[in-house]
């Protein structure tokens, strides 16, 4: 019954400590590293199904590099329900810009039309 008892605190300690949500500058940086390490597992799980879509298809234009990206968060801004993420990279010199929604409890990136015109 002890042992029982052990164990079920354990896994309760486990399960708790892997529901962290991350901020959406956190979530940005993740999604930019794994997008230019091309780490689709990771892309996978902190986007949403479109913006997924929207960024495997560039990830193929990637040339392999074994650099480290180093990924900046320049602003953040919120827009209702939707968060605008500026940031900068090591590997290109120009800004960029991710739109992120909640899904799940998360912050996930997700695909910003062309139109679509965020803060900055």
């Amino acid at each position: 019954m002890k042992k029982i008892v052990i164990y079920s605190l354990v896994l309760l300690f486990i399960s708790c400590s892997g529901n962290k949500s991350m901020s959406p500058s956190e979530t940005t940086k993740i999604v930019a590293e794994s997008f230019f390490s091309k780490d689709e597992s990771a892309l996978k799980r902190h986007t949403t199904s479109e913006g997924y879509a929207s960024l495997t298809t560039l990830l193929n234009l990637l040339p392999d590099s074994n650099e480290k990206v180093k990924v900046e968060i320049l602003d953040e801004a919120i827009d209702g329900d939707i968060v605008w993420v500026k940031y900068k990279t090591s590997y290109d010199e120009k800004p960029g810009v991710f739109k992120l929604v909640q899904e799940d409890g998360q912050w996930k990136v997700t695909y910003n039309g062309p139109r679509e015109k965020g803060p900055f």
